[in-house]
């Protein structure tokens, strides 16, 4: 699944929030919780949003409503590799003209 599902979570979660989140931060929560950033699996995002997610949000001074934080979830369950992402759409469109 490559680097696609990190950029995801990077993406649903600073939208979550309402601001970017630091994407080098969270690459290293991810990576010293034992996951590996560059090949993240569903499970493993899952993992982490019950998990330190919250921790994660809170050392930065964010955090997420219970709401906000299953509507991130179900958004992250629902994850198809198959599909392209809007932001990877949007490329594809830009170097077209």
């Amino acid at each position: 699944m490559s680097r696609r599902l990190f950029e995801y979570l990077f993406v649903e979660l600073s939208v979550s929030i309402g601001t970017r989140i630091p994407r080098y931060a969270l690459w290293l929560r991810l990576h010293d919780g034992g996951w590996n950033p560059e090949a993240l699996k569903p499970a493993d995002v899952l993992a982490f949003c019950d998990g330190p997610m919250e921790s994660f949000l809170a050392d930065r001074g964010f955090a997420l409503s219970p709401r906000a934080q299953s509507r991130l979830r179900r958004s992250l369950a629902k994850f198809d590799p198959s599909r392209p992402l809007p932001h990877e759409i949007l490329e594809r469109w830009s170097r077209s003209e």
